[in-house]
């Protein structure tokens, strides 16, 4: 890039021409010209000076290619000695994708800086178009009097050209490495899909020779002996920890959250003196820590999460969270079950080293094989006494049949020399029977948190009463049976290297676009709909419960604010739950505003009443003329509100009858609410006094057996009224207040005390 060199290389004889020519045509600019000029060309070298320069983010762009370099050169020098197991070449496909990605974003990064270096250096050599510049530039004695100025712009210019020059070098340097990178990926993704469709279940190719022949010693041909493997897995292991340090970070910090959450709790049930009756629940975790069932929780997370990590991260995983099961069952087992729990326990990590360090040979194959013997003997016997103790007891059928064919399908494919498929086999065996069990504790740690929030929420509102929890659970676990089955098969299906195809063909069928007439749809799309439908029905029944609210409690004092809440929240997530489902669906606007219409008009038509119902339960929702727990009378009705849906609303009437109102009977008839003010009704009793007494001692007699009832409401006054005196004989109306909830209860016990405080002071009593 050369500008000025020639211009300023111009001899005194074309200076000399100039000379000789006219004076009437020989220049028109000015000195001002040619200042305007020179400081125009130096503004521009000194833009391009500054465009030049490399900024923040190019750094960071050549750190990120350090960076990428740095992981490829882990992950080519894992490829040739690590084990070549599915799940460590499941990882370097993984990663090996995201580092073509990576790359693919810097070379087009790396274009696009080269691409603005052109833009500068197009407008330096604009300024060969400016004639005054060049006039000035080829004029002997004009450049004499601008001596000081050009010299600086020759500077200028220097500068300029010797870093656009560098940076250019620069940029072809890293474009051309990350052209070396992306070959080196191309060929490495290429070995690993090769090794992993060599490890498929349909590939039956044989990679050893038979368990019988006089050639099955030979191994492997590995150049590192065990200990250089151990530093292998453990350098791609600490790979991938780092890799993945802010999904585990993250993680750590939920349950960091979830173990104060759950602390919160168990601290103020232990402080209020409530502890204790979580034994009453069927306690077998928290009652005895919170460290380690949140462990437990996130090691399942991590283990259904990190389905691609590396083996030795993925094994270090599976028998960390068997330690930790070992330590929550070590005093609640009996003896028989703990000591075939750690026989699986030792069978599974016997098969982690043998896969991980040992090479293929006579030794490997026959250990494998005796491992697997066990196996069948201990899912045909043993696996029994580990179903007794758990809480889902329903999976270890299924669990027991895969565990003992998988293990017997392992024996034939490694006697028949089809050894890593055996070993894949074998350790899909062991981690689909204690992934069960795992998973197992891990429902019934989730069941006894919830358990515990609606514990704590009722103690918190002066309701001690232990619930029905067993029912309870019951209906809580079906949910979350169905989360932790997928979790299962997902485990399964990713150690046996099908899970990225089944799950590739299920999304290729789910996206593939489908007409019916003018309107376009995806089965996913449906799929997806359906599920936050039912998801926002599931949500709506089950926040209840984190309100501290059972539908069997029959209590006095509740809470009519909390219902409220409790009322608008189930609305919200109703509404939120379809308008997301309707949005998922993918159905366009305008098809939508059709269908809405012809809705409409069938609304309209026929479904007048269900609307009309939908509408006035939103009013009452907000409105709140009636609350759950409200004593009201309707027509020829009354009883307790027990419940308030969107639709309907239920009533319990006196005699055990629920009565189901429509929500717009409710708003159009006159409606009795006696406990709209306060929870509290004036009652009367009619009695009969015979004997010798004043009114005044009847009255003192009277006020003072009310006061030593608790059931009265003493803090509003009772009221005496006689009906008519003579001699001797008295009779009397007494209206007091007591709790709507029990009236019948507060007369009965008026009347006792009422009749032996009369009776003691020799008076007759009668109602």
């Amino acid at each position: 890039m050369i500008l000025f060199s020639v211009s300023f290389s111009y001899s005194q004889n074309a200076a000399s021409k100039t000379e000789n020519k006219s004076k009437l045509f020989e220049e028109t600019a000015t000195d001002s010209d040619y200042l305007m000029s020179i400081e125009k060309a130096g503004d521009v070298l000194q833009s391009a000076a500054n465009d030049s320069e490399f900024e923040g983010n190019t750094f960071h762009l050549f750190g990120e290619i350090k960076r990428t370099e740095s992981k490829l050169d882990l992950i080519l020098a894992s490829l040739k000695g690590a084990n070549p197991n599915v799940r460590n070449q499941q990882m370097y496909r993984i990663v090996l994708k995201e580092i073509e990605q990576e790359l693919n974003e810097q070379n087009k990064a790396i274009d696009h800086r080269n691409a603005n270096l052109e833009k500068i250096k197009n407008k330096i050599l604009d300024l060969r178009k400016d004639k005054t510049l060049f006039t000035l530039i080829k004029d002997t004695i004009r450049r004499k009097q601008f001596k000081t100025e050009l010299a600086s712009l020759k500077k200028s210019y220097l500068k300029t050209d010797s870093l656009m020059t560098k940076n250019q070098e620069i940029l072809n340097v890293k474009k051309r490495l990350t052209v070396e990178h992306k070959i080196a990926v191309s060929n490495a993704l290429t070995t690993v899909e090769t090794k992993l469709e060599k490890s498929g279940i349909s590939i039956l190719k044989k990679e050893y020779p038979s368990l019988w022949s006089t050639d099955s010693t030979a191994k492997k041909v590995v150049s590192h002996n065990i200990k250089a493997k151990v530093i292998i897995e453990e350098n791609v292991a600490a790979y991938y920890l780092s890799y993945k340090a802010g999904g585990l970070i993250t993680l750590c910090f939920f349950m960091g959250l979830l173990a104060w959450y759950i602390s919160r709790n168990l601290k103020y049930l232990k402080s209020n003196g409530h502890a204790e009756n979580l034994s009453l629940f069927n306690f077998k975790y928290l009652n005895r820590g919170v460290i380690l069932p949140v462990i437990v929780i996130g090691l399942n997370i991590a283990v259904v999460t990190n389905l691609y990590a590396p083996a030795l991260f993925l094994e270090l995983l599976q028998l960390g969270l068997l330690g930790v099961l070992t330590i929550l069952f070590k005093n609640d087992w009996s003896g028989k079950s703990m000591r075939n729990w750690l026989l699986l326990f030792g069978l599974f990590f016997a098969l982690c080293f043998l896969d991980l360090f040992i090479e293929v040979g006579l030794f490997q194959r026959c250990s494998f094989i005796i491992i697997n013997i066990l196996g069948i003997r201990y899912g045909l016997v043993q696996i029994k006494s580990l179903k007794d103790q758990l809480y889902i007891k329903g999976f270890f059928k299924w669990a027991s049949i895969i565990f003992i064919g998988l293990n017997g399908l392992s024996i034939l494919y490694n006697i028949f020399g089809r050894v890593s498929l055996s070993n894949m086999l074998s350790l899909t065996a062991f981690i689909s029977l204690t992934q069960i069990v795992a998973l197992s504790v891990l429902l019934k740690i989730i069941l006894e948190i919830i358990l515990l929030q609606i514990y704590t929420t009722r103690i918190k509102r002066g309701i001690e009463k232990i619930f029905d929890y067993e029912n309870l659970s019951d209906t809580l676990k079906k949910p979350f049976i169905i989360v932790i089955s997928y979790m299962w098969l997902v485990v399964i299906a990713s150690n046996l290297n099908i899970w990225e195809s089944l799950r590739s063909s299920i999304g290729t069928l789910l996206s593939r676009p489908n007409t019916i007439g003018s309107i376009t749809f995806t089965f996913g799309n449906i799929v997806l709909f359906f599920i936050i439908v039912w998801a926002a029905h599931l949500l709506q029944n089950y926040v209840a419960y984190f309100f501290g609210e059972i539908e069997d409690e029959n209590e006095e004092n509740i809470n009519k604010r909390q219902h409220s809440k409790l009322l608008i929240t189930r609305l919200i997530v109703l509404i939120v739950g379809y308008l997301l489902a309707v949005a998922a669906s993918g159905m366009p606007l305008d098809k939508l505003s059709i269908l809405l219409g012809a809705l409409g008009v069938g609304l309209g038509l026929g479904l007048q009443n269900v609307v009309n119902n939908f509408v006035s339960g939103i009013i009452l929702i907000f409105d709140k003329p009636i609350q759950i727990g409200d004593v009201i009378d309707i027509s020829s009705e009354s009883g307790r509100v027990k419940s308030m849906g969107l639709r309907t609303t239920k009533i319990n009437a006196p005699n055990g009858a629920e009565i189901i109102i429509p929500n717009g009977n409710l708003l159009s008839q006159n409606i009795t609410n006696w406990t709209y003010t306060d929870n509290f009704k004036l009652v009367d009793i009619a009695i009969e006094i015979s004997g010798d007494a004043t009114p005044e001692n009847i009255n003192a007699t009277i006020l003072s057996s009310l006061e030593s009832l608790p059931l009265v409401n003493n803090t509003k006054p009772s009221q005496i009224y006689y009906n008519s005196i003579s001699d001797g004989k008295f009779k009397i109306q007494i209206k007091f207040w007591c709790s709507i909830y029990r009236t019948e209860e507060t007369i009965s016990t008026a009347k006792q005390v009422l009749f032996s405080s009369f009776k003691a002071k020799g008076l007759a009593f009668s109602t």
